[in-house]
């Protein structure tokens, strides 16, 4: 993965019927759940997707999307931005039988995910 490039998105959304249905309709991605986590994935017809993440709790607040940036190894990424100003905000968590994710905050307080598949 070179590049650093955009891999994933969440919406938070306060209601997934209404969101799947709104995305869908307008724009013509494919939704798909996830029953394992129940997370509601969008897939567009190019460009990263994502999923719509509950807006309900503190952690996911409408207007607020997440980008995950793709990165080869989360911990030396998590080093690389400690280094040049940024906060780890959640350590490196495994996603079973998927990969890694950990989230950051850059020098003005924005929340950024890092995500490295276990399927590279």
């Amino acid at each position: 993965m070179s590049g650093y490039p955009i891999v994933h998105i969440e919406i938070p959304a306060k209601d997934y019927a209404v969101a799947d249905k709104f995305y869908a309709d307008a724009f013509g991605w494919k939704i798909d759940v996830d029953p394992n986590f129940n997370y509601h994935q969008f897939a567009p017809a190019s460009g990263p997707g994502g999923g719509f993440v509950d807006a309900n709790g503190k952690d996911n607040k409408v207007g607020e999307v997440l980008f995950y940036i793709g990165v080869p190894d989360v911990d030396a990424a998590l080093k690389k931005i400690e280094s040049v100003g940024g906060k780890t905000l959640t350590p490196k968590t495994e996603i079973p039988g998927m990969g890694w994710f950990a989230f950051f905050a850059d020098p003005t307080g924005n929340r950024m995910g890092l995500y490295s598949s276990t399927h590279a």
